[in-house]
């Protein structure tokens, strides 16, 4: 079978094995510019437009985020994001000496626009957890 490429993303050397891909009617690129500025080790990696969909010019964005492969499309309303589906962001003070100060940062940074669905606060679960849906409507911290 021939590698796989999925707008830049070379499907068959990538360790990952499952990739989320995020729909937005528009605004994919920059919402892939917003998180690749809040997490470290995050890039664009490629932007392919197709031209002519139902939905007009479509860019689809391959992105990373703190190293975690990521898509994203920006091709019309047909489907929205909501916070049903989340991603975690995991900050272990374990393993990072300043995990309290970067998780204050990463939600700084996600509240602007955004709706916290629940406060970053103590929980009987975790020390230390806050869902937030972004102005973007995803990732949640």
């Amino acid at each position: 079978m021939p590698p796989q490429n999925h707008g830049g993303m070379n499907m068959s050397k990538s360790k990952q094995k499952i990739v989320p891909h995020l729909w937005y009617e528009k605004g994919a690129k920059e919402a892939a510019e917003f998180y690749a500025s809040i997490f470290p080790n995050s890039k664009i990696t490629n932007v392919t437009t197709i031209q002519d969909t139902p939905a007009g010019d479509s860019e689809i964005v391959s992105f990373e985020l703190w190293g975690q492969k990521f898509m994203s499309i920006s091709a019309g309303p047909y489907f929205k994001i909501n916070p049903s589906i989340s991603f975690i962001v995991n900050f272990d003070p374990s393993r990072e000496n300043d995990a309290s100060k970067k998780i204050d940062e990463v939600w700084i940074k996600l509240s602007e626009g955004g709706t916290a669905l629940m406060p970053l606060d103590k929980y009987p679960f975790s020390e230390r957890f806050g869902w937030i849906q972004d102005k973007y409507g995803g990732l949640p911290a």
